[in-house]
């Protein structure tokens, strides 16, 4: 009995990492999804995260057969550079460090497209090819499950139990991805705040890359921003966003009496 009870838990635990840790691509696909025309967005979430669900799968199938492979040094500064730059980076480290400068750009550039719109009280934002959409919320699903993967390699190695998991996983994701689009829609106001936690998404990959190649700068080491880190900056960005939301419409009651 307890031959099918423990992988039975095993993969529930790998369901509820799967939900965990895709949080922050959730929030990303969601976004990314609203480039595209209204009636376009659910296929783009739907095709695009079934088709990360099946790489997926396929980066797990290489990861158990390249694992240590995976973490050796492909490149590093030289030996002059140590007290400027130092660090040996490998193809794990690459990945986190360019996911995350990626969507830093992103959420930068949509900031400052907010503020141009706001200026000039139009839209001049050019349109997204539907294919373009859905390549990058692909690329950026694969980038975000590194985690995830890596984590349900310590947790099991049975490789039907972690395929069944990334697929729950990537089934709930199309669930929830539909519904948090809806709610930013409905809620404009919460873009701003959605796009400054993918900033905060992208210096945490940024720093899990550094952390990974052991990157100095200055003879200083880069330091992960930690999970815990994360949702606490999250919470608190989140509470200071409806504060001000509160605080807002106070101040027009009060000029409004």
């Amino acid at each position: 009995m307890s031959e099918f009870i423990e992988p039975l838990f095993t993969l529930l635990m790998l369901v509820m990492l799967q939900i965990v840790l895709g949080l922050d691509n959730l929030l990303y696909i969601s976004l990314e999804s609203k480039r595209a025309p209204v009636e376009k967005q659910k296929y783009v979430r739907t095709l695009g995260i079934g088709i990360a669900i099946g790489l997926r799968i396929v980066l797990l199938v290489v990861l158990l057969q390249l694992k240590s492979t995976f973490v050796l040094p492909v490149a590093a500064f030289p030996e002059s550079w140590k007290n400027f730059l130092g660090g040996e980076f490998t193809v794990h480290s690459i990945i986190q460090m360019l996911g995350g400068a990626f969507i830093i750009y992103t959420a930068t550039k949509e900031v400052v497209h907010m503020l141009r719109l706001e200026k000039t009280g139009a839209e001049d934002k050019k349109p997204v090819s539907i294919n373009t959409i859905i390549f990058w919320i692909i690329i950026m699903n694969v980038v975000f499950s590194f985690d995830s993967i890596l984590s349900a390699m310590v947790l099991t190695d049975n490789v039907w139990v972690m395929s069944t998991a990334i697929i729950v996983g990537g089934l709930l994701m199309i669930w929830l991805s539909g519904r948090v689009s809806s709610f930013l829609q409905k809620n404009r106001m919460y873009e701003v705040l959605g796009l400054f936690i993918l900033f905060i998404v992208g210096v945490m990959l940024l720093t899990e890359g550094g952390h990974i190649a052991h990157l100095t700068i200055f003879g200083n080491p880069i330091t992960p921003m930690s999970k815990t880190t994360f949702y606490f900056v999250i919470t608190v960005l989140i509470i200071t966003d409806l504060v001000q939301t509160r605080y807002e419409k106070n101040l027009e009651k009060f000029e409004d009496a």
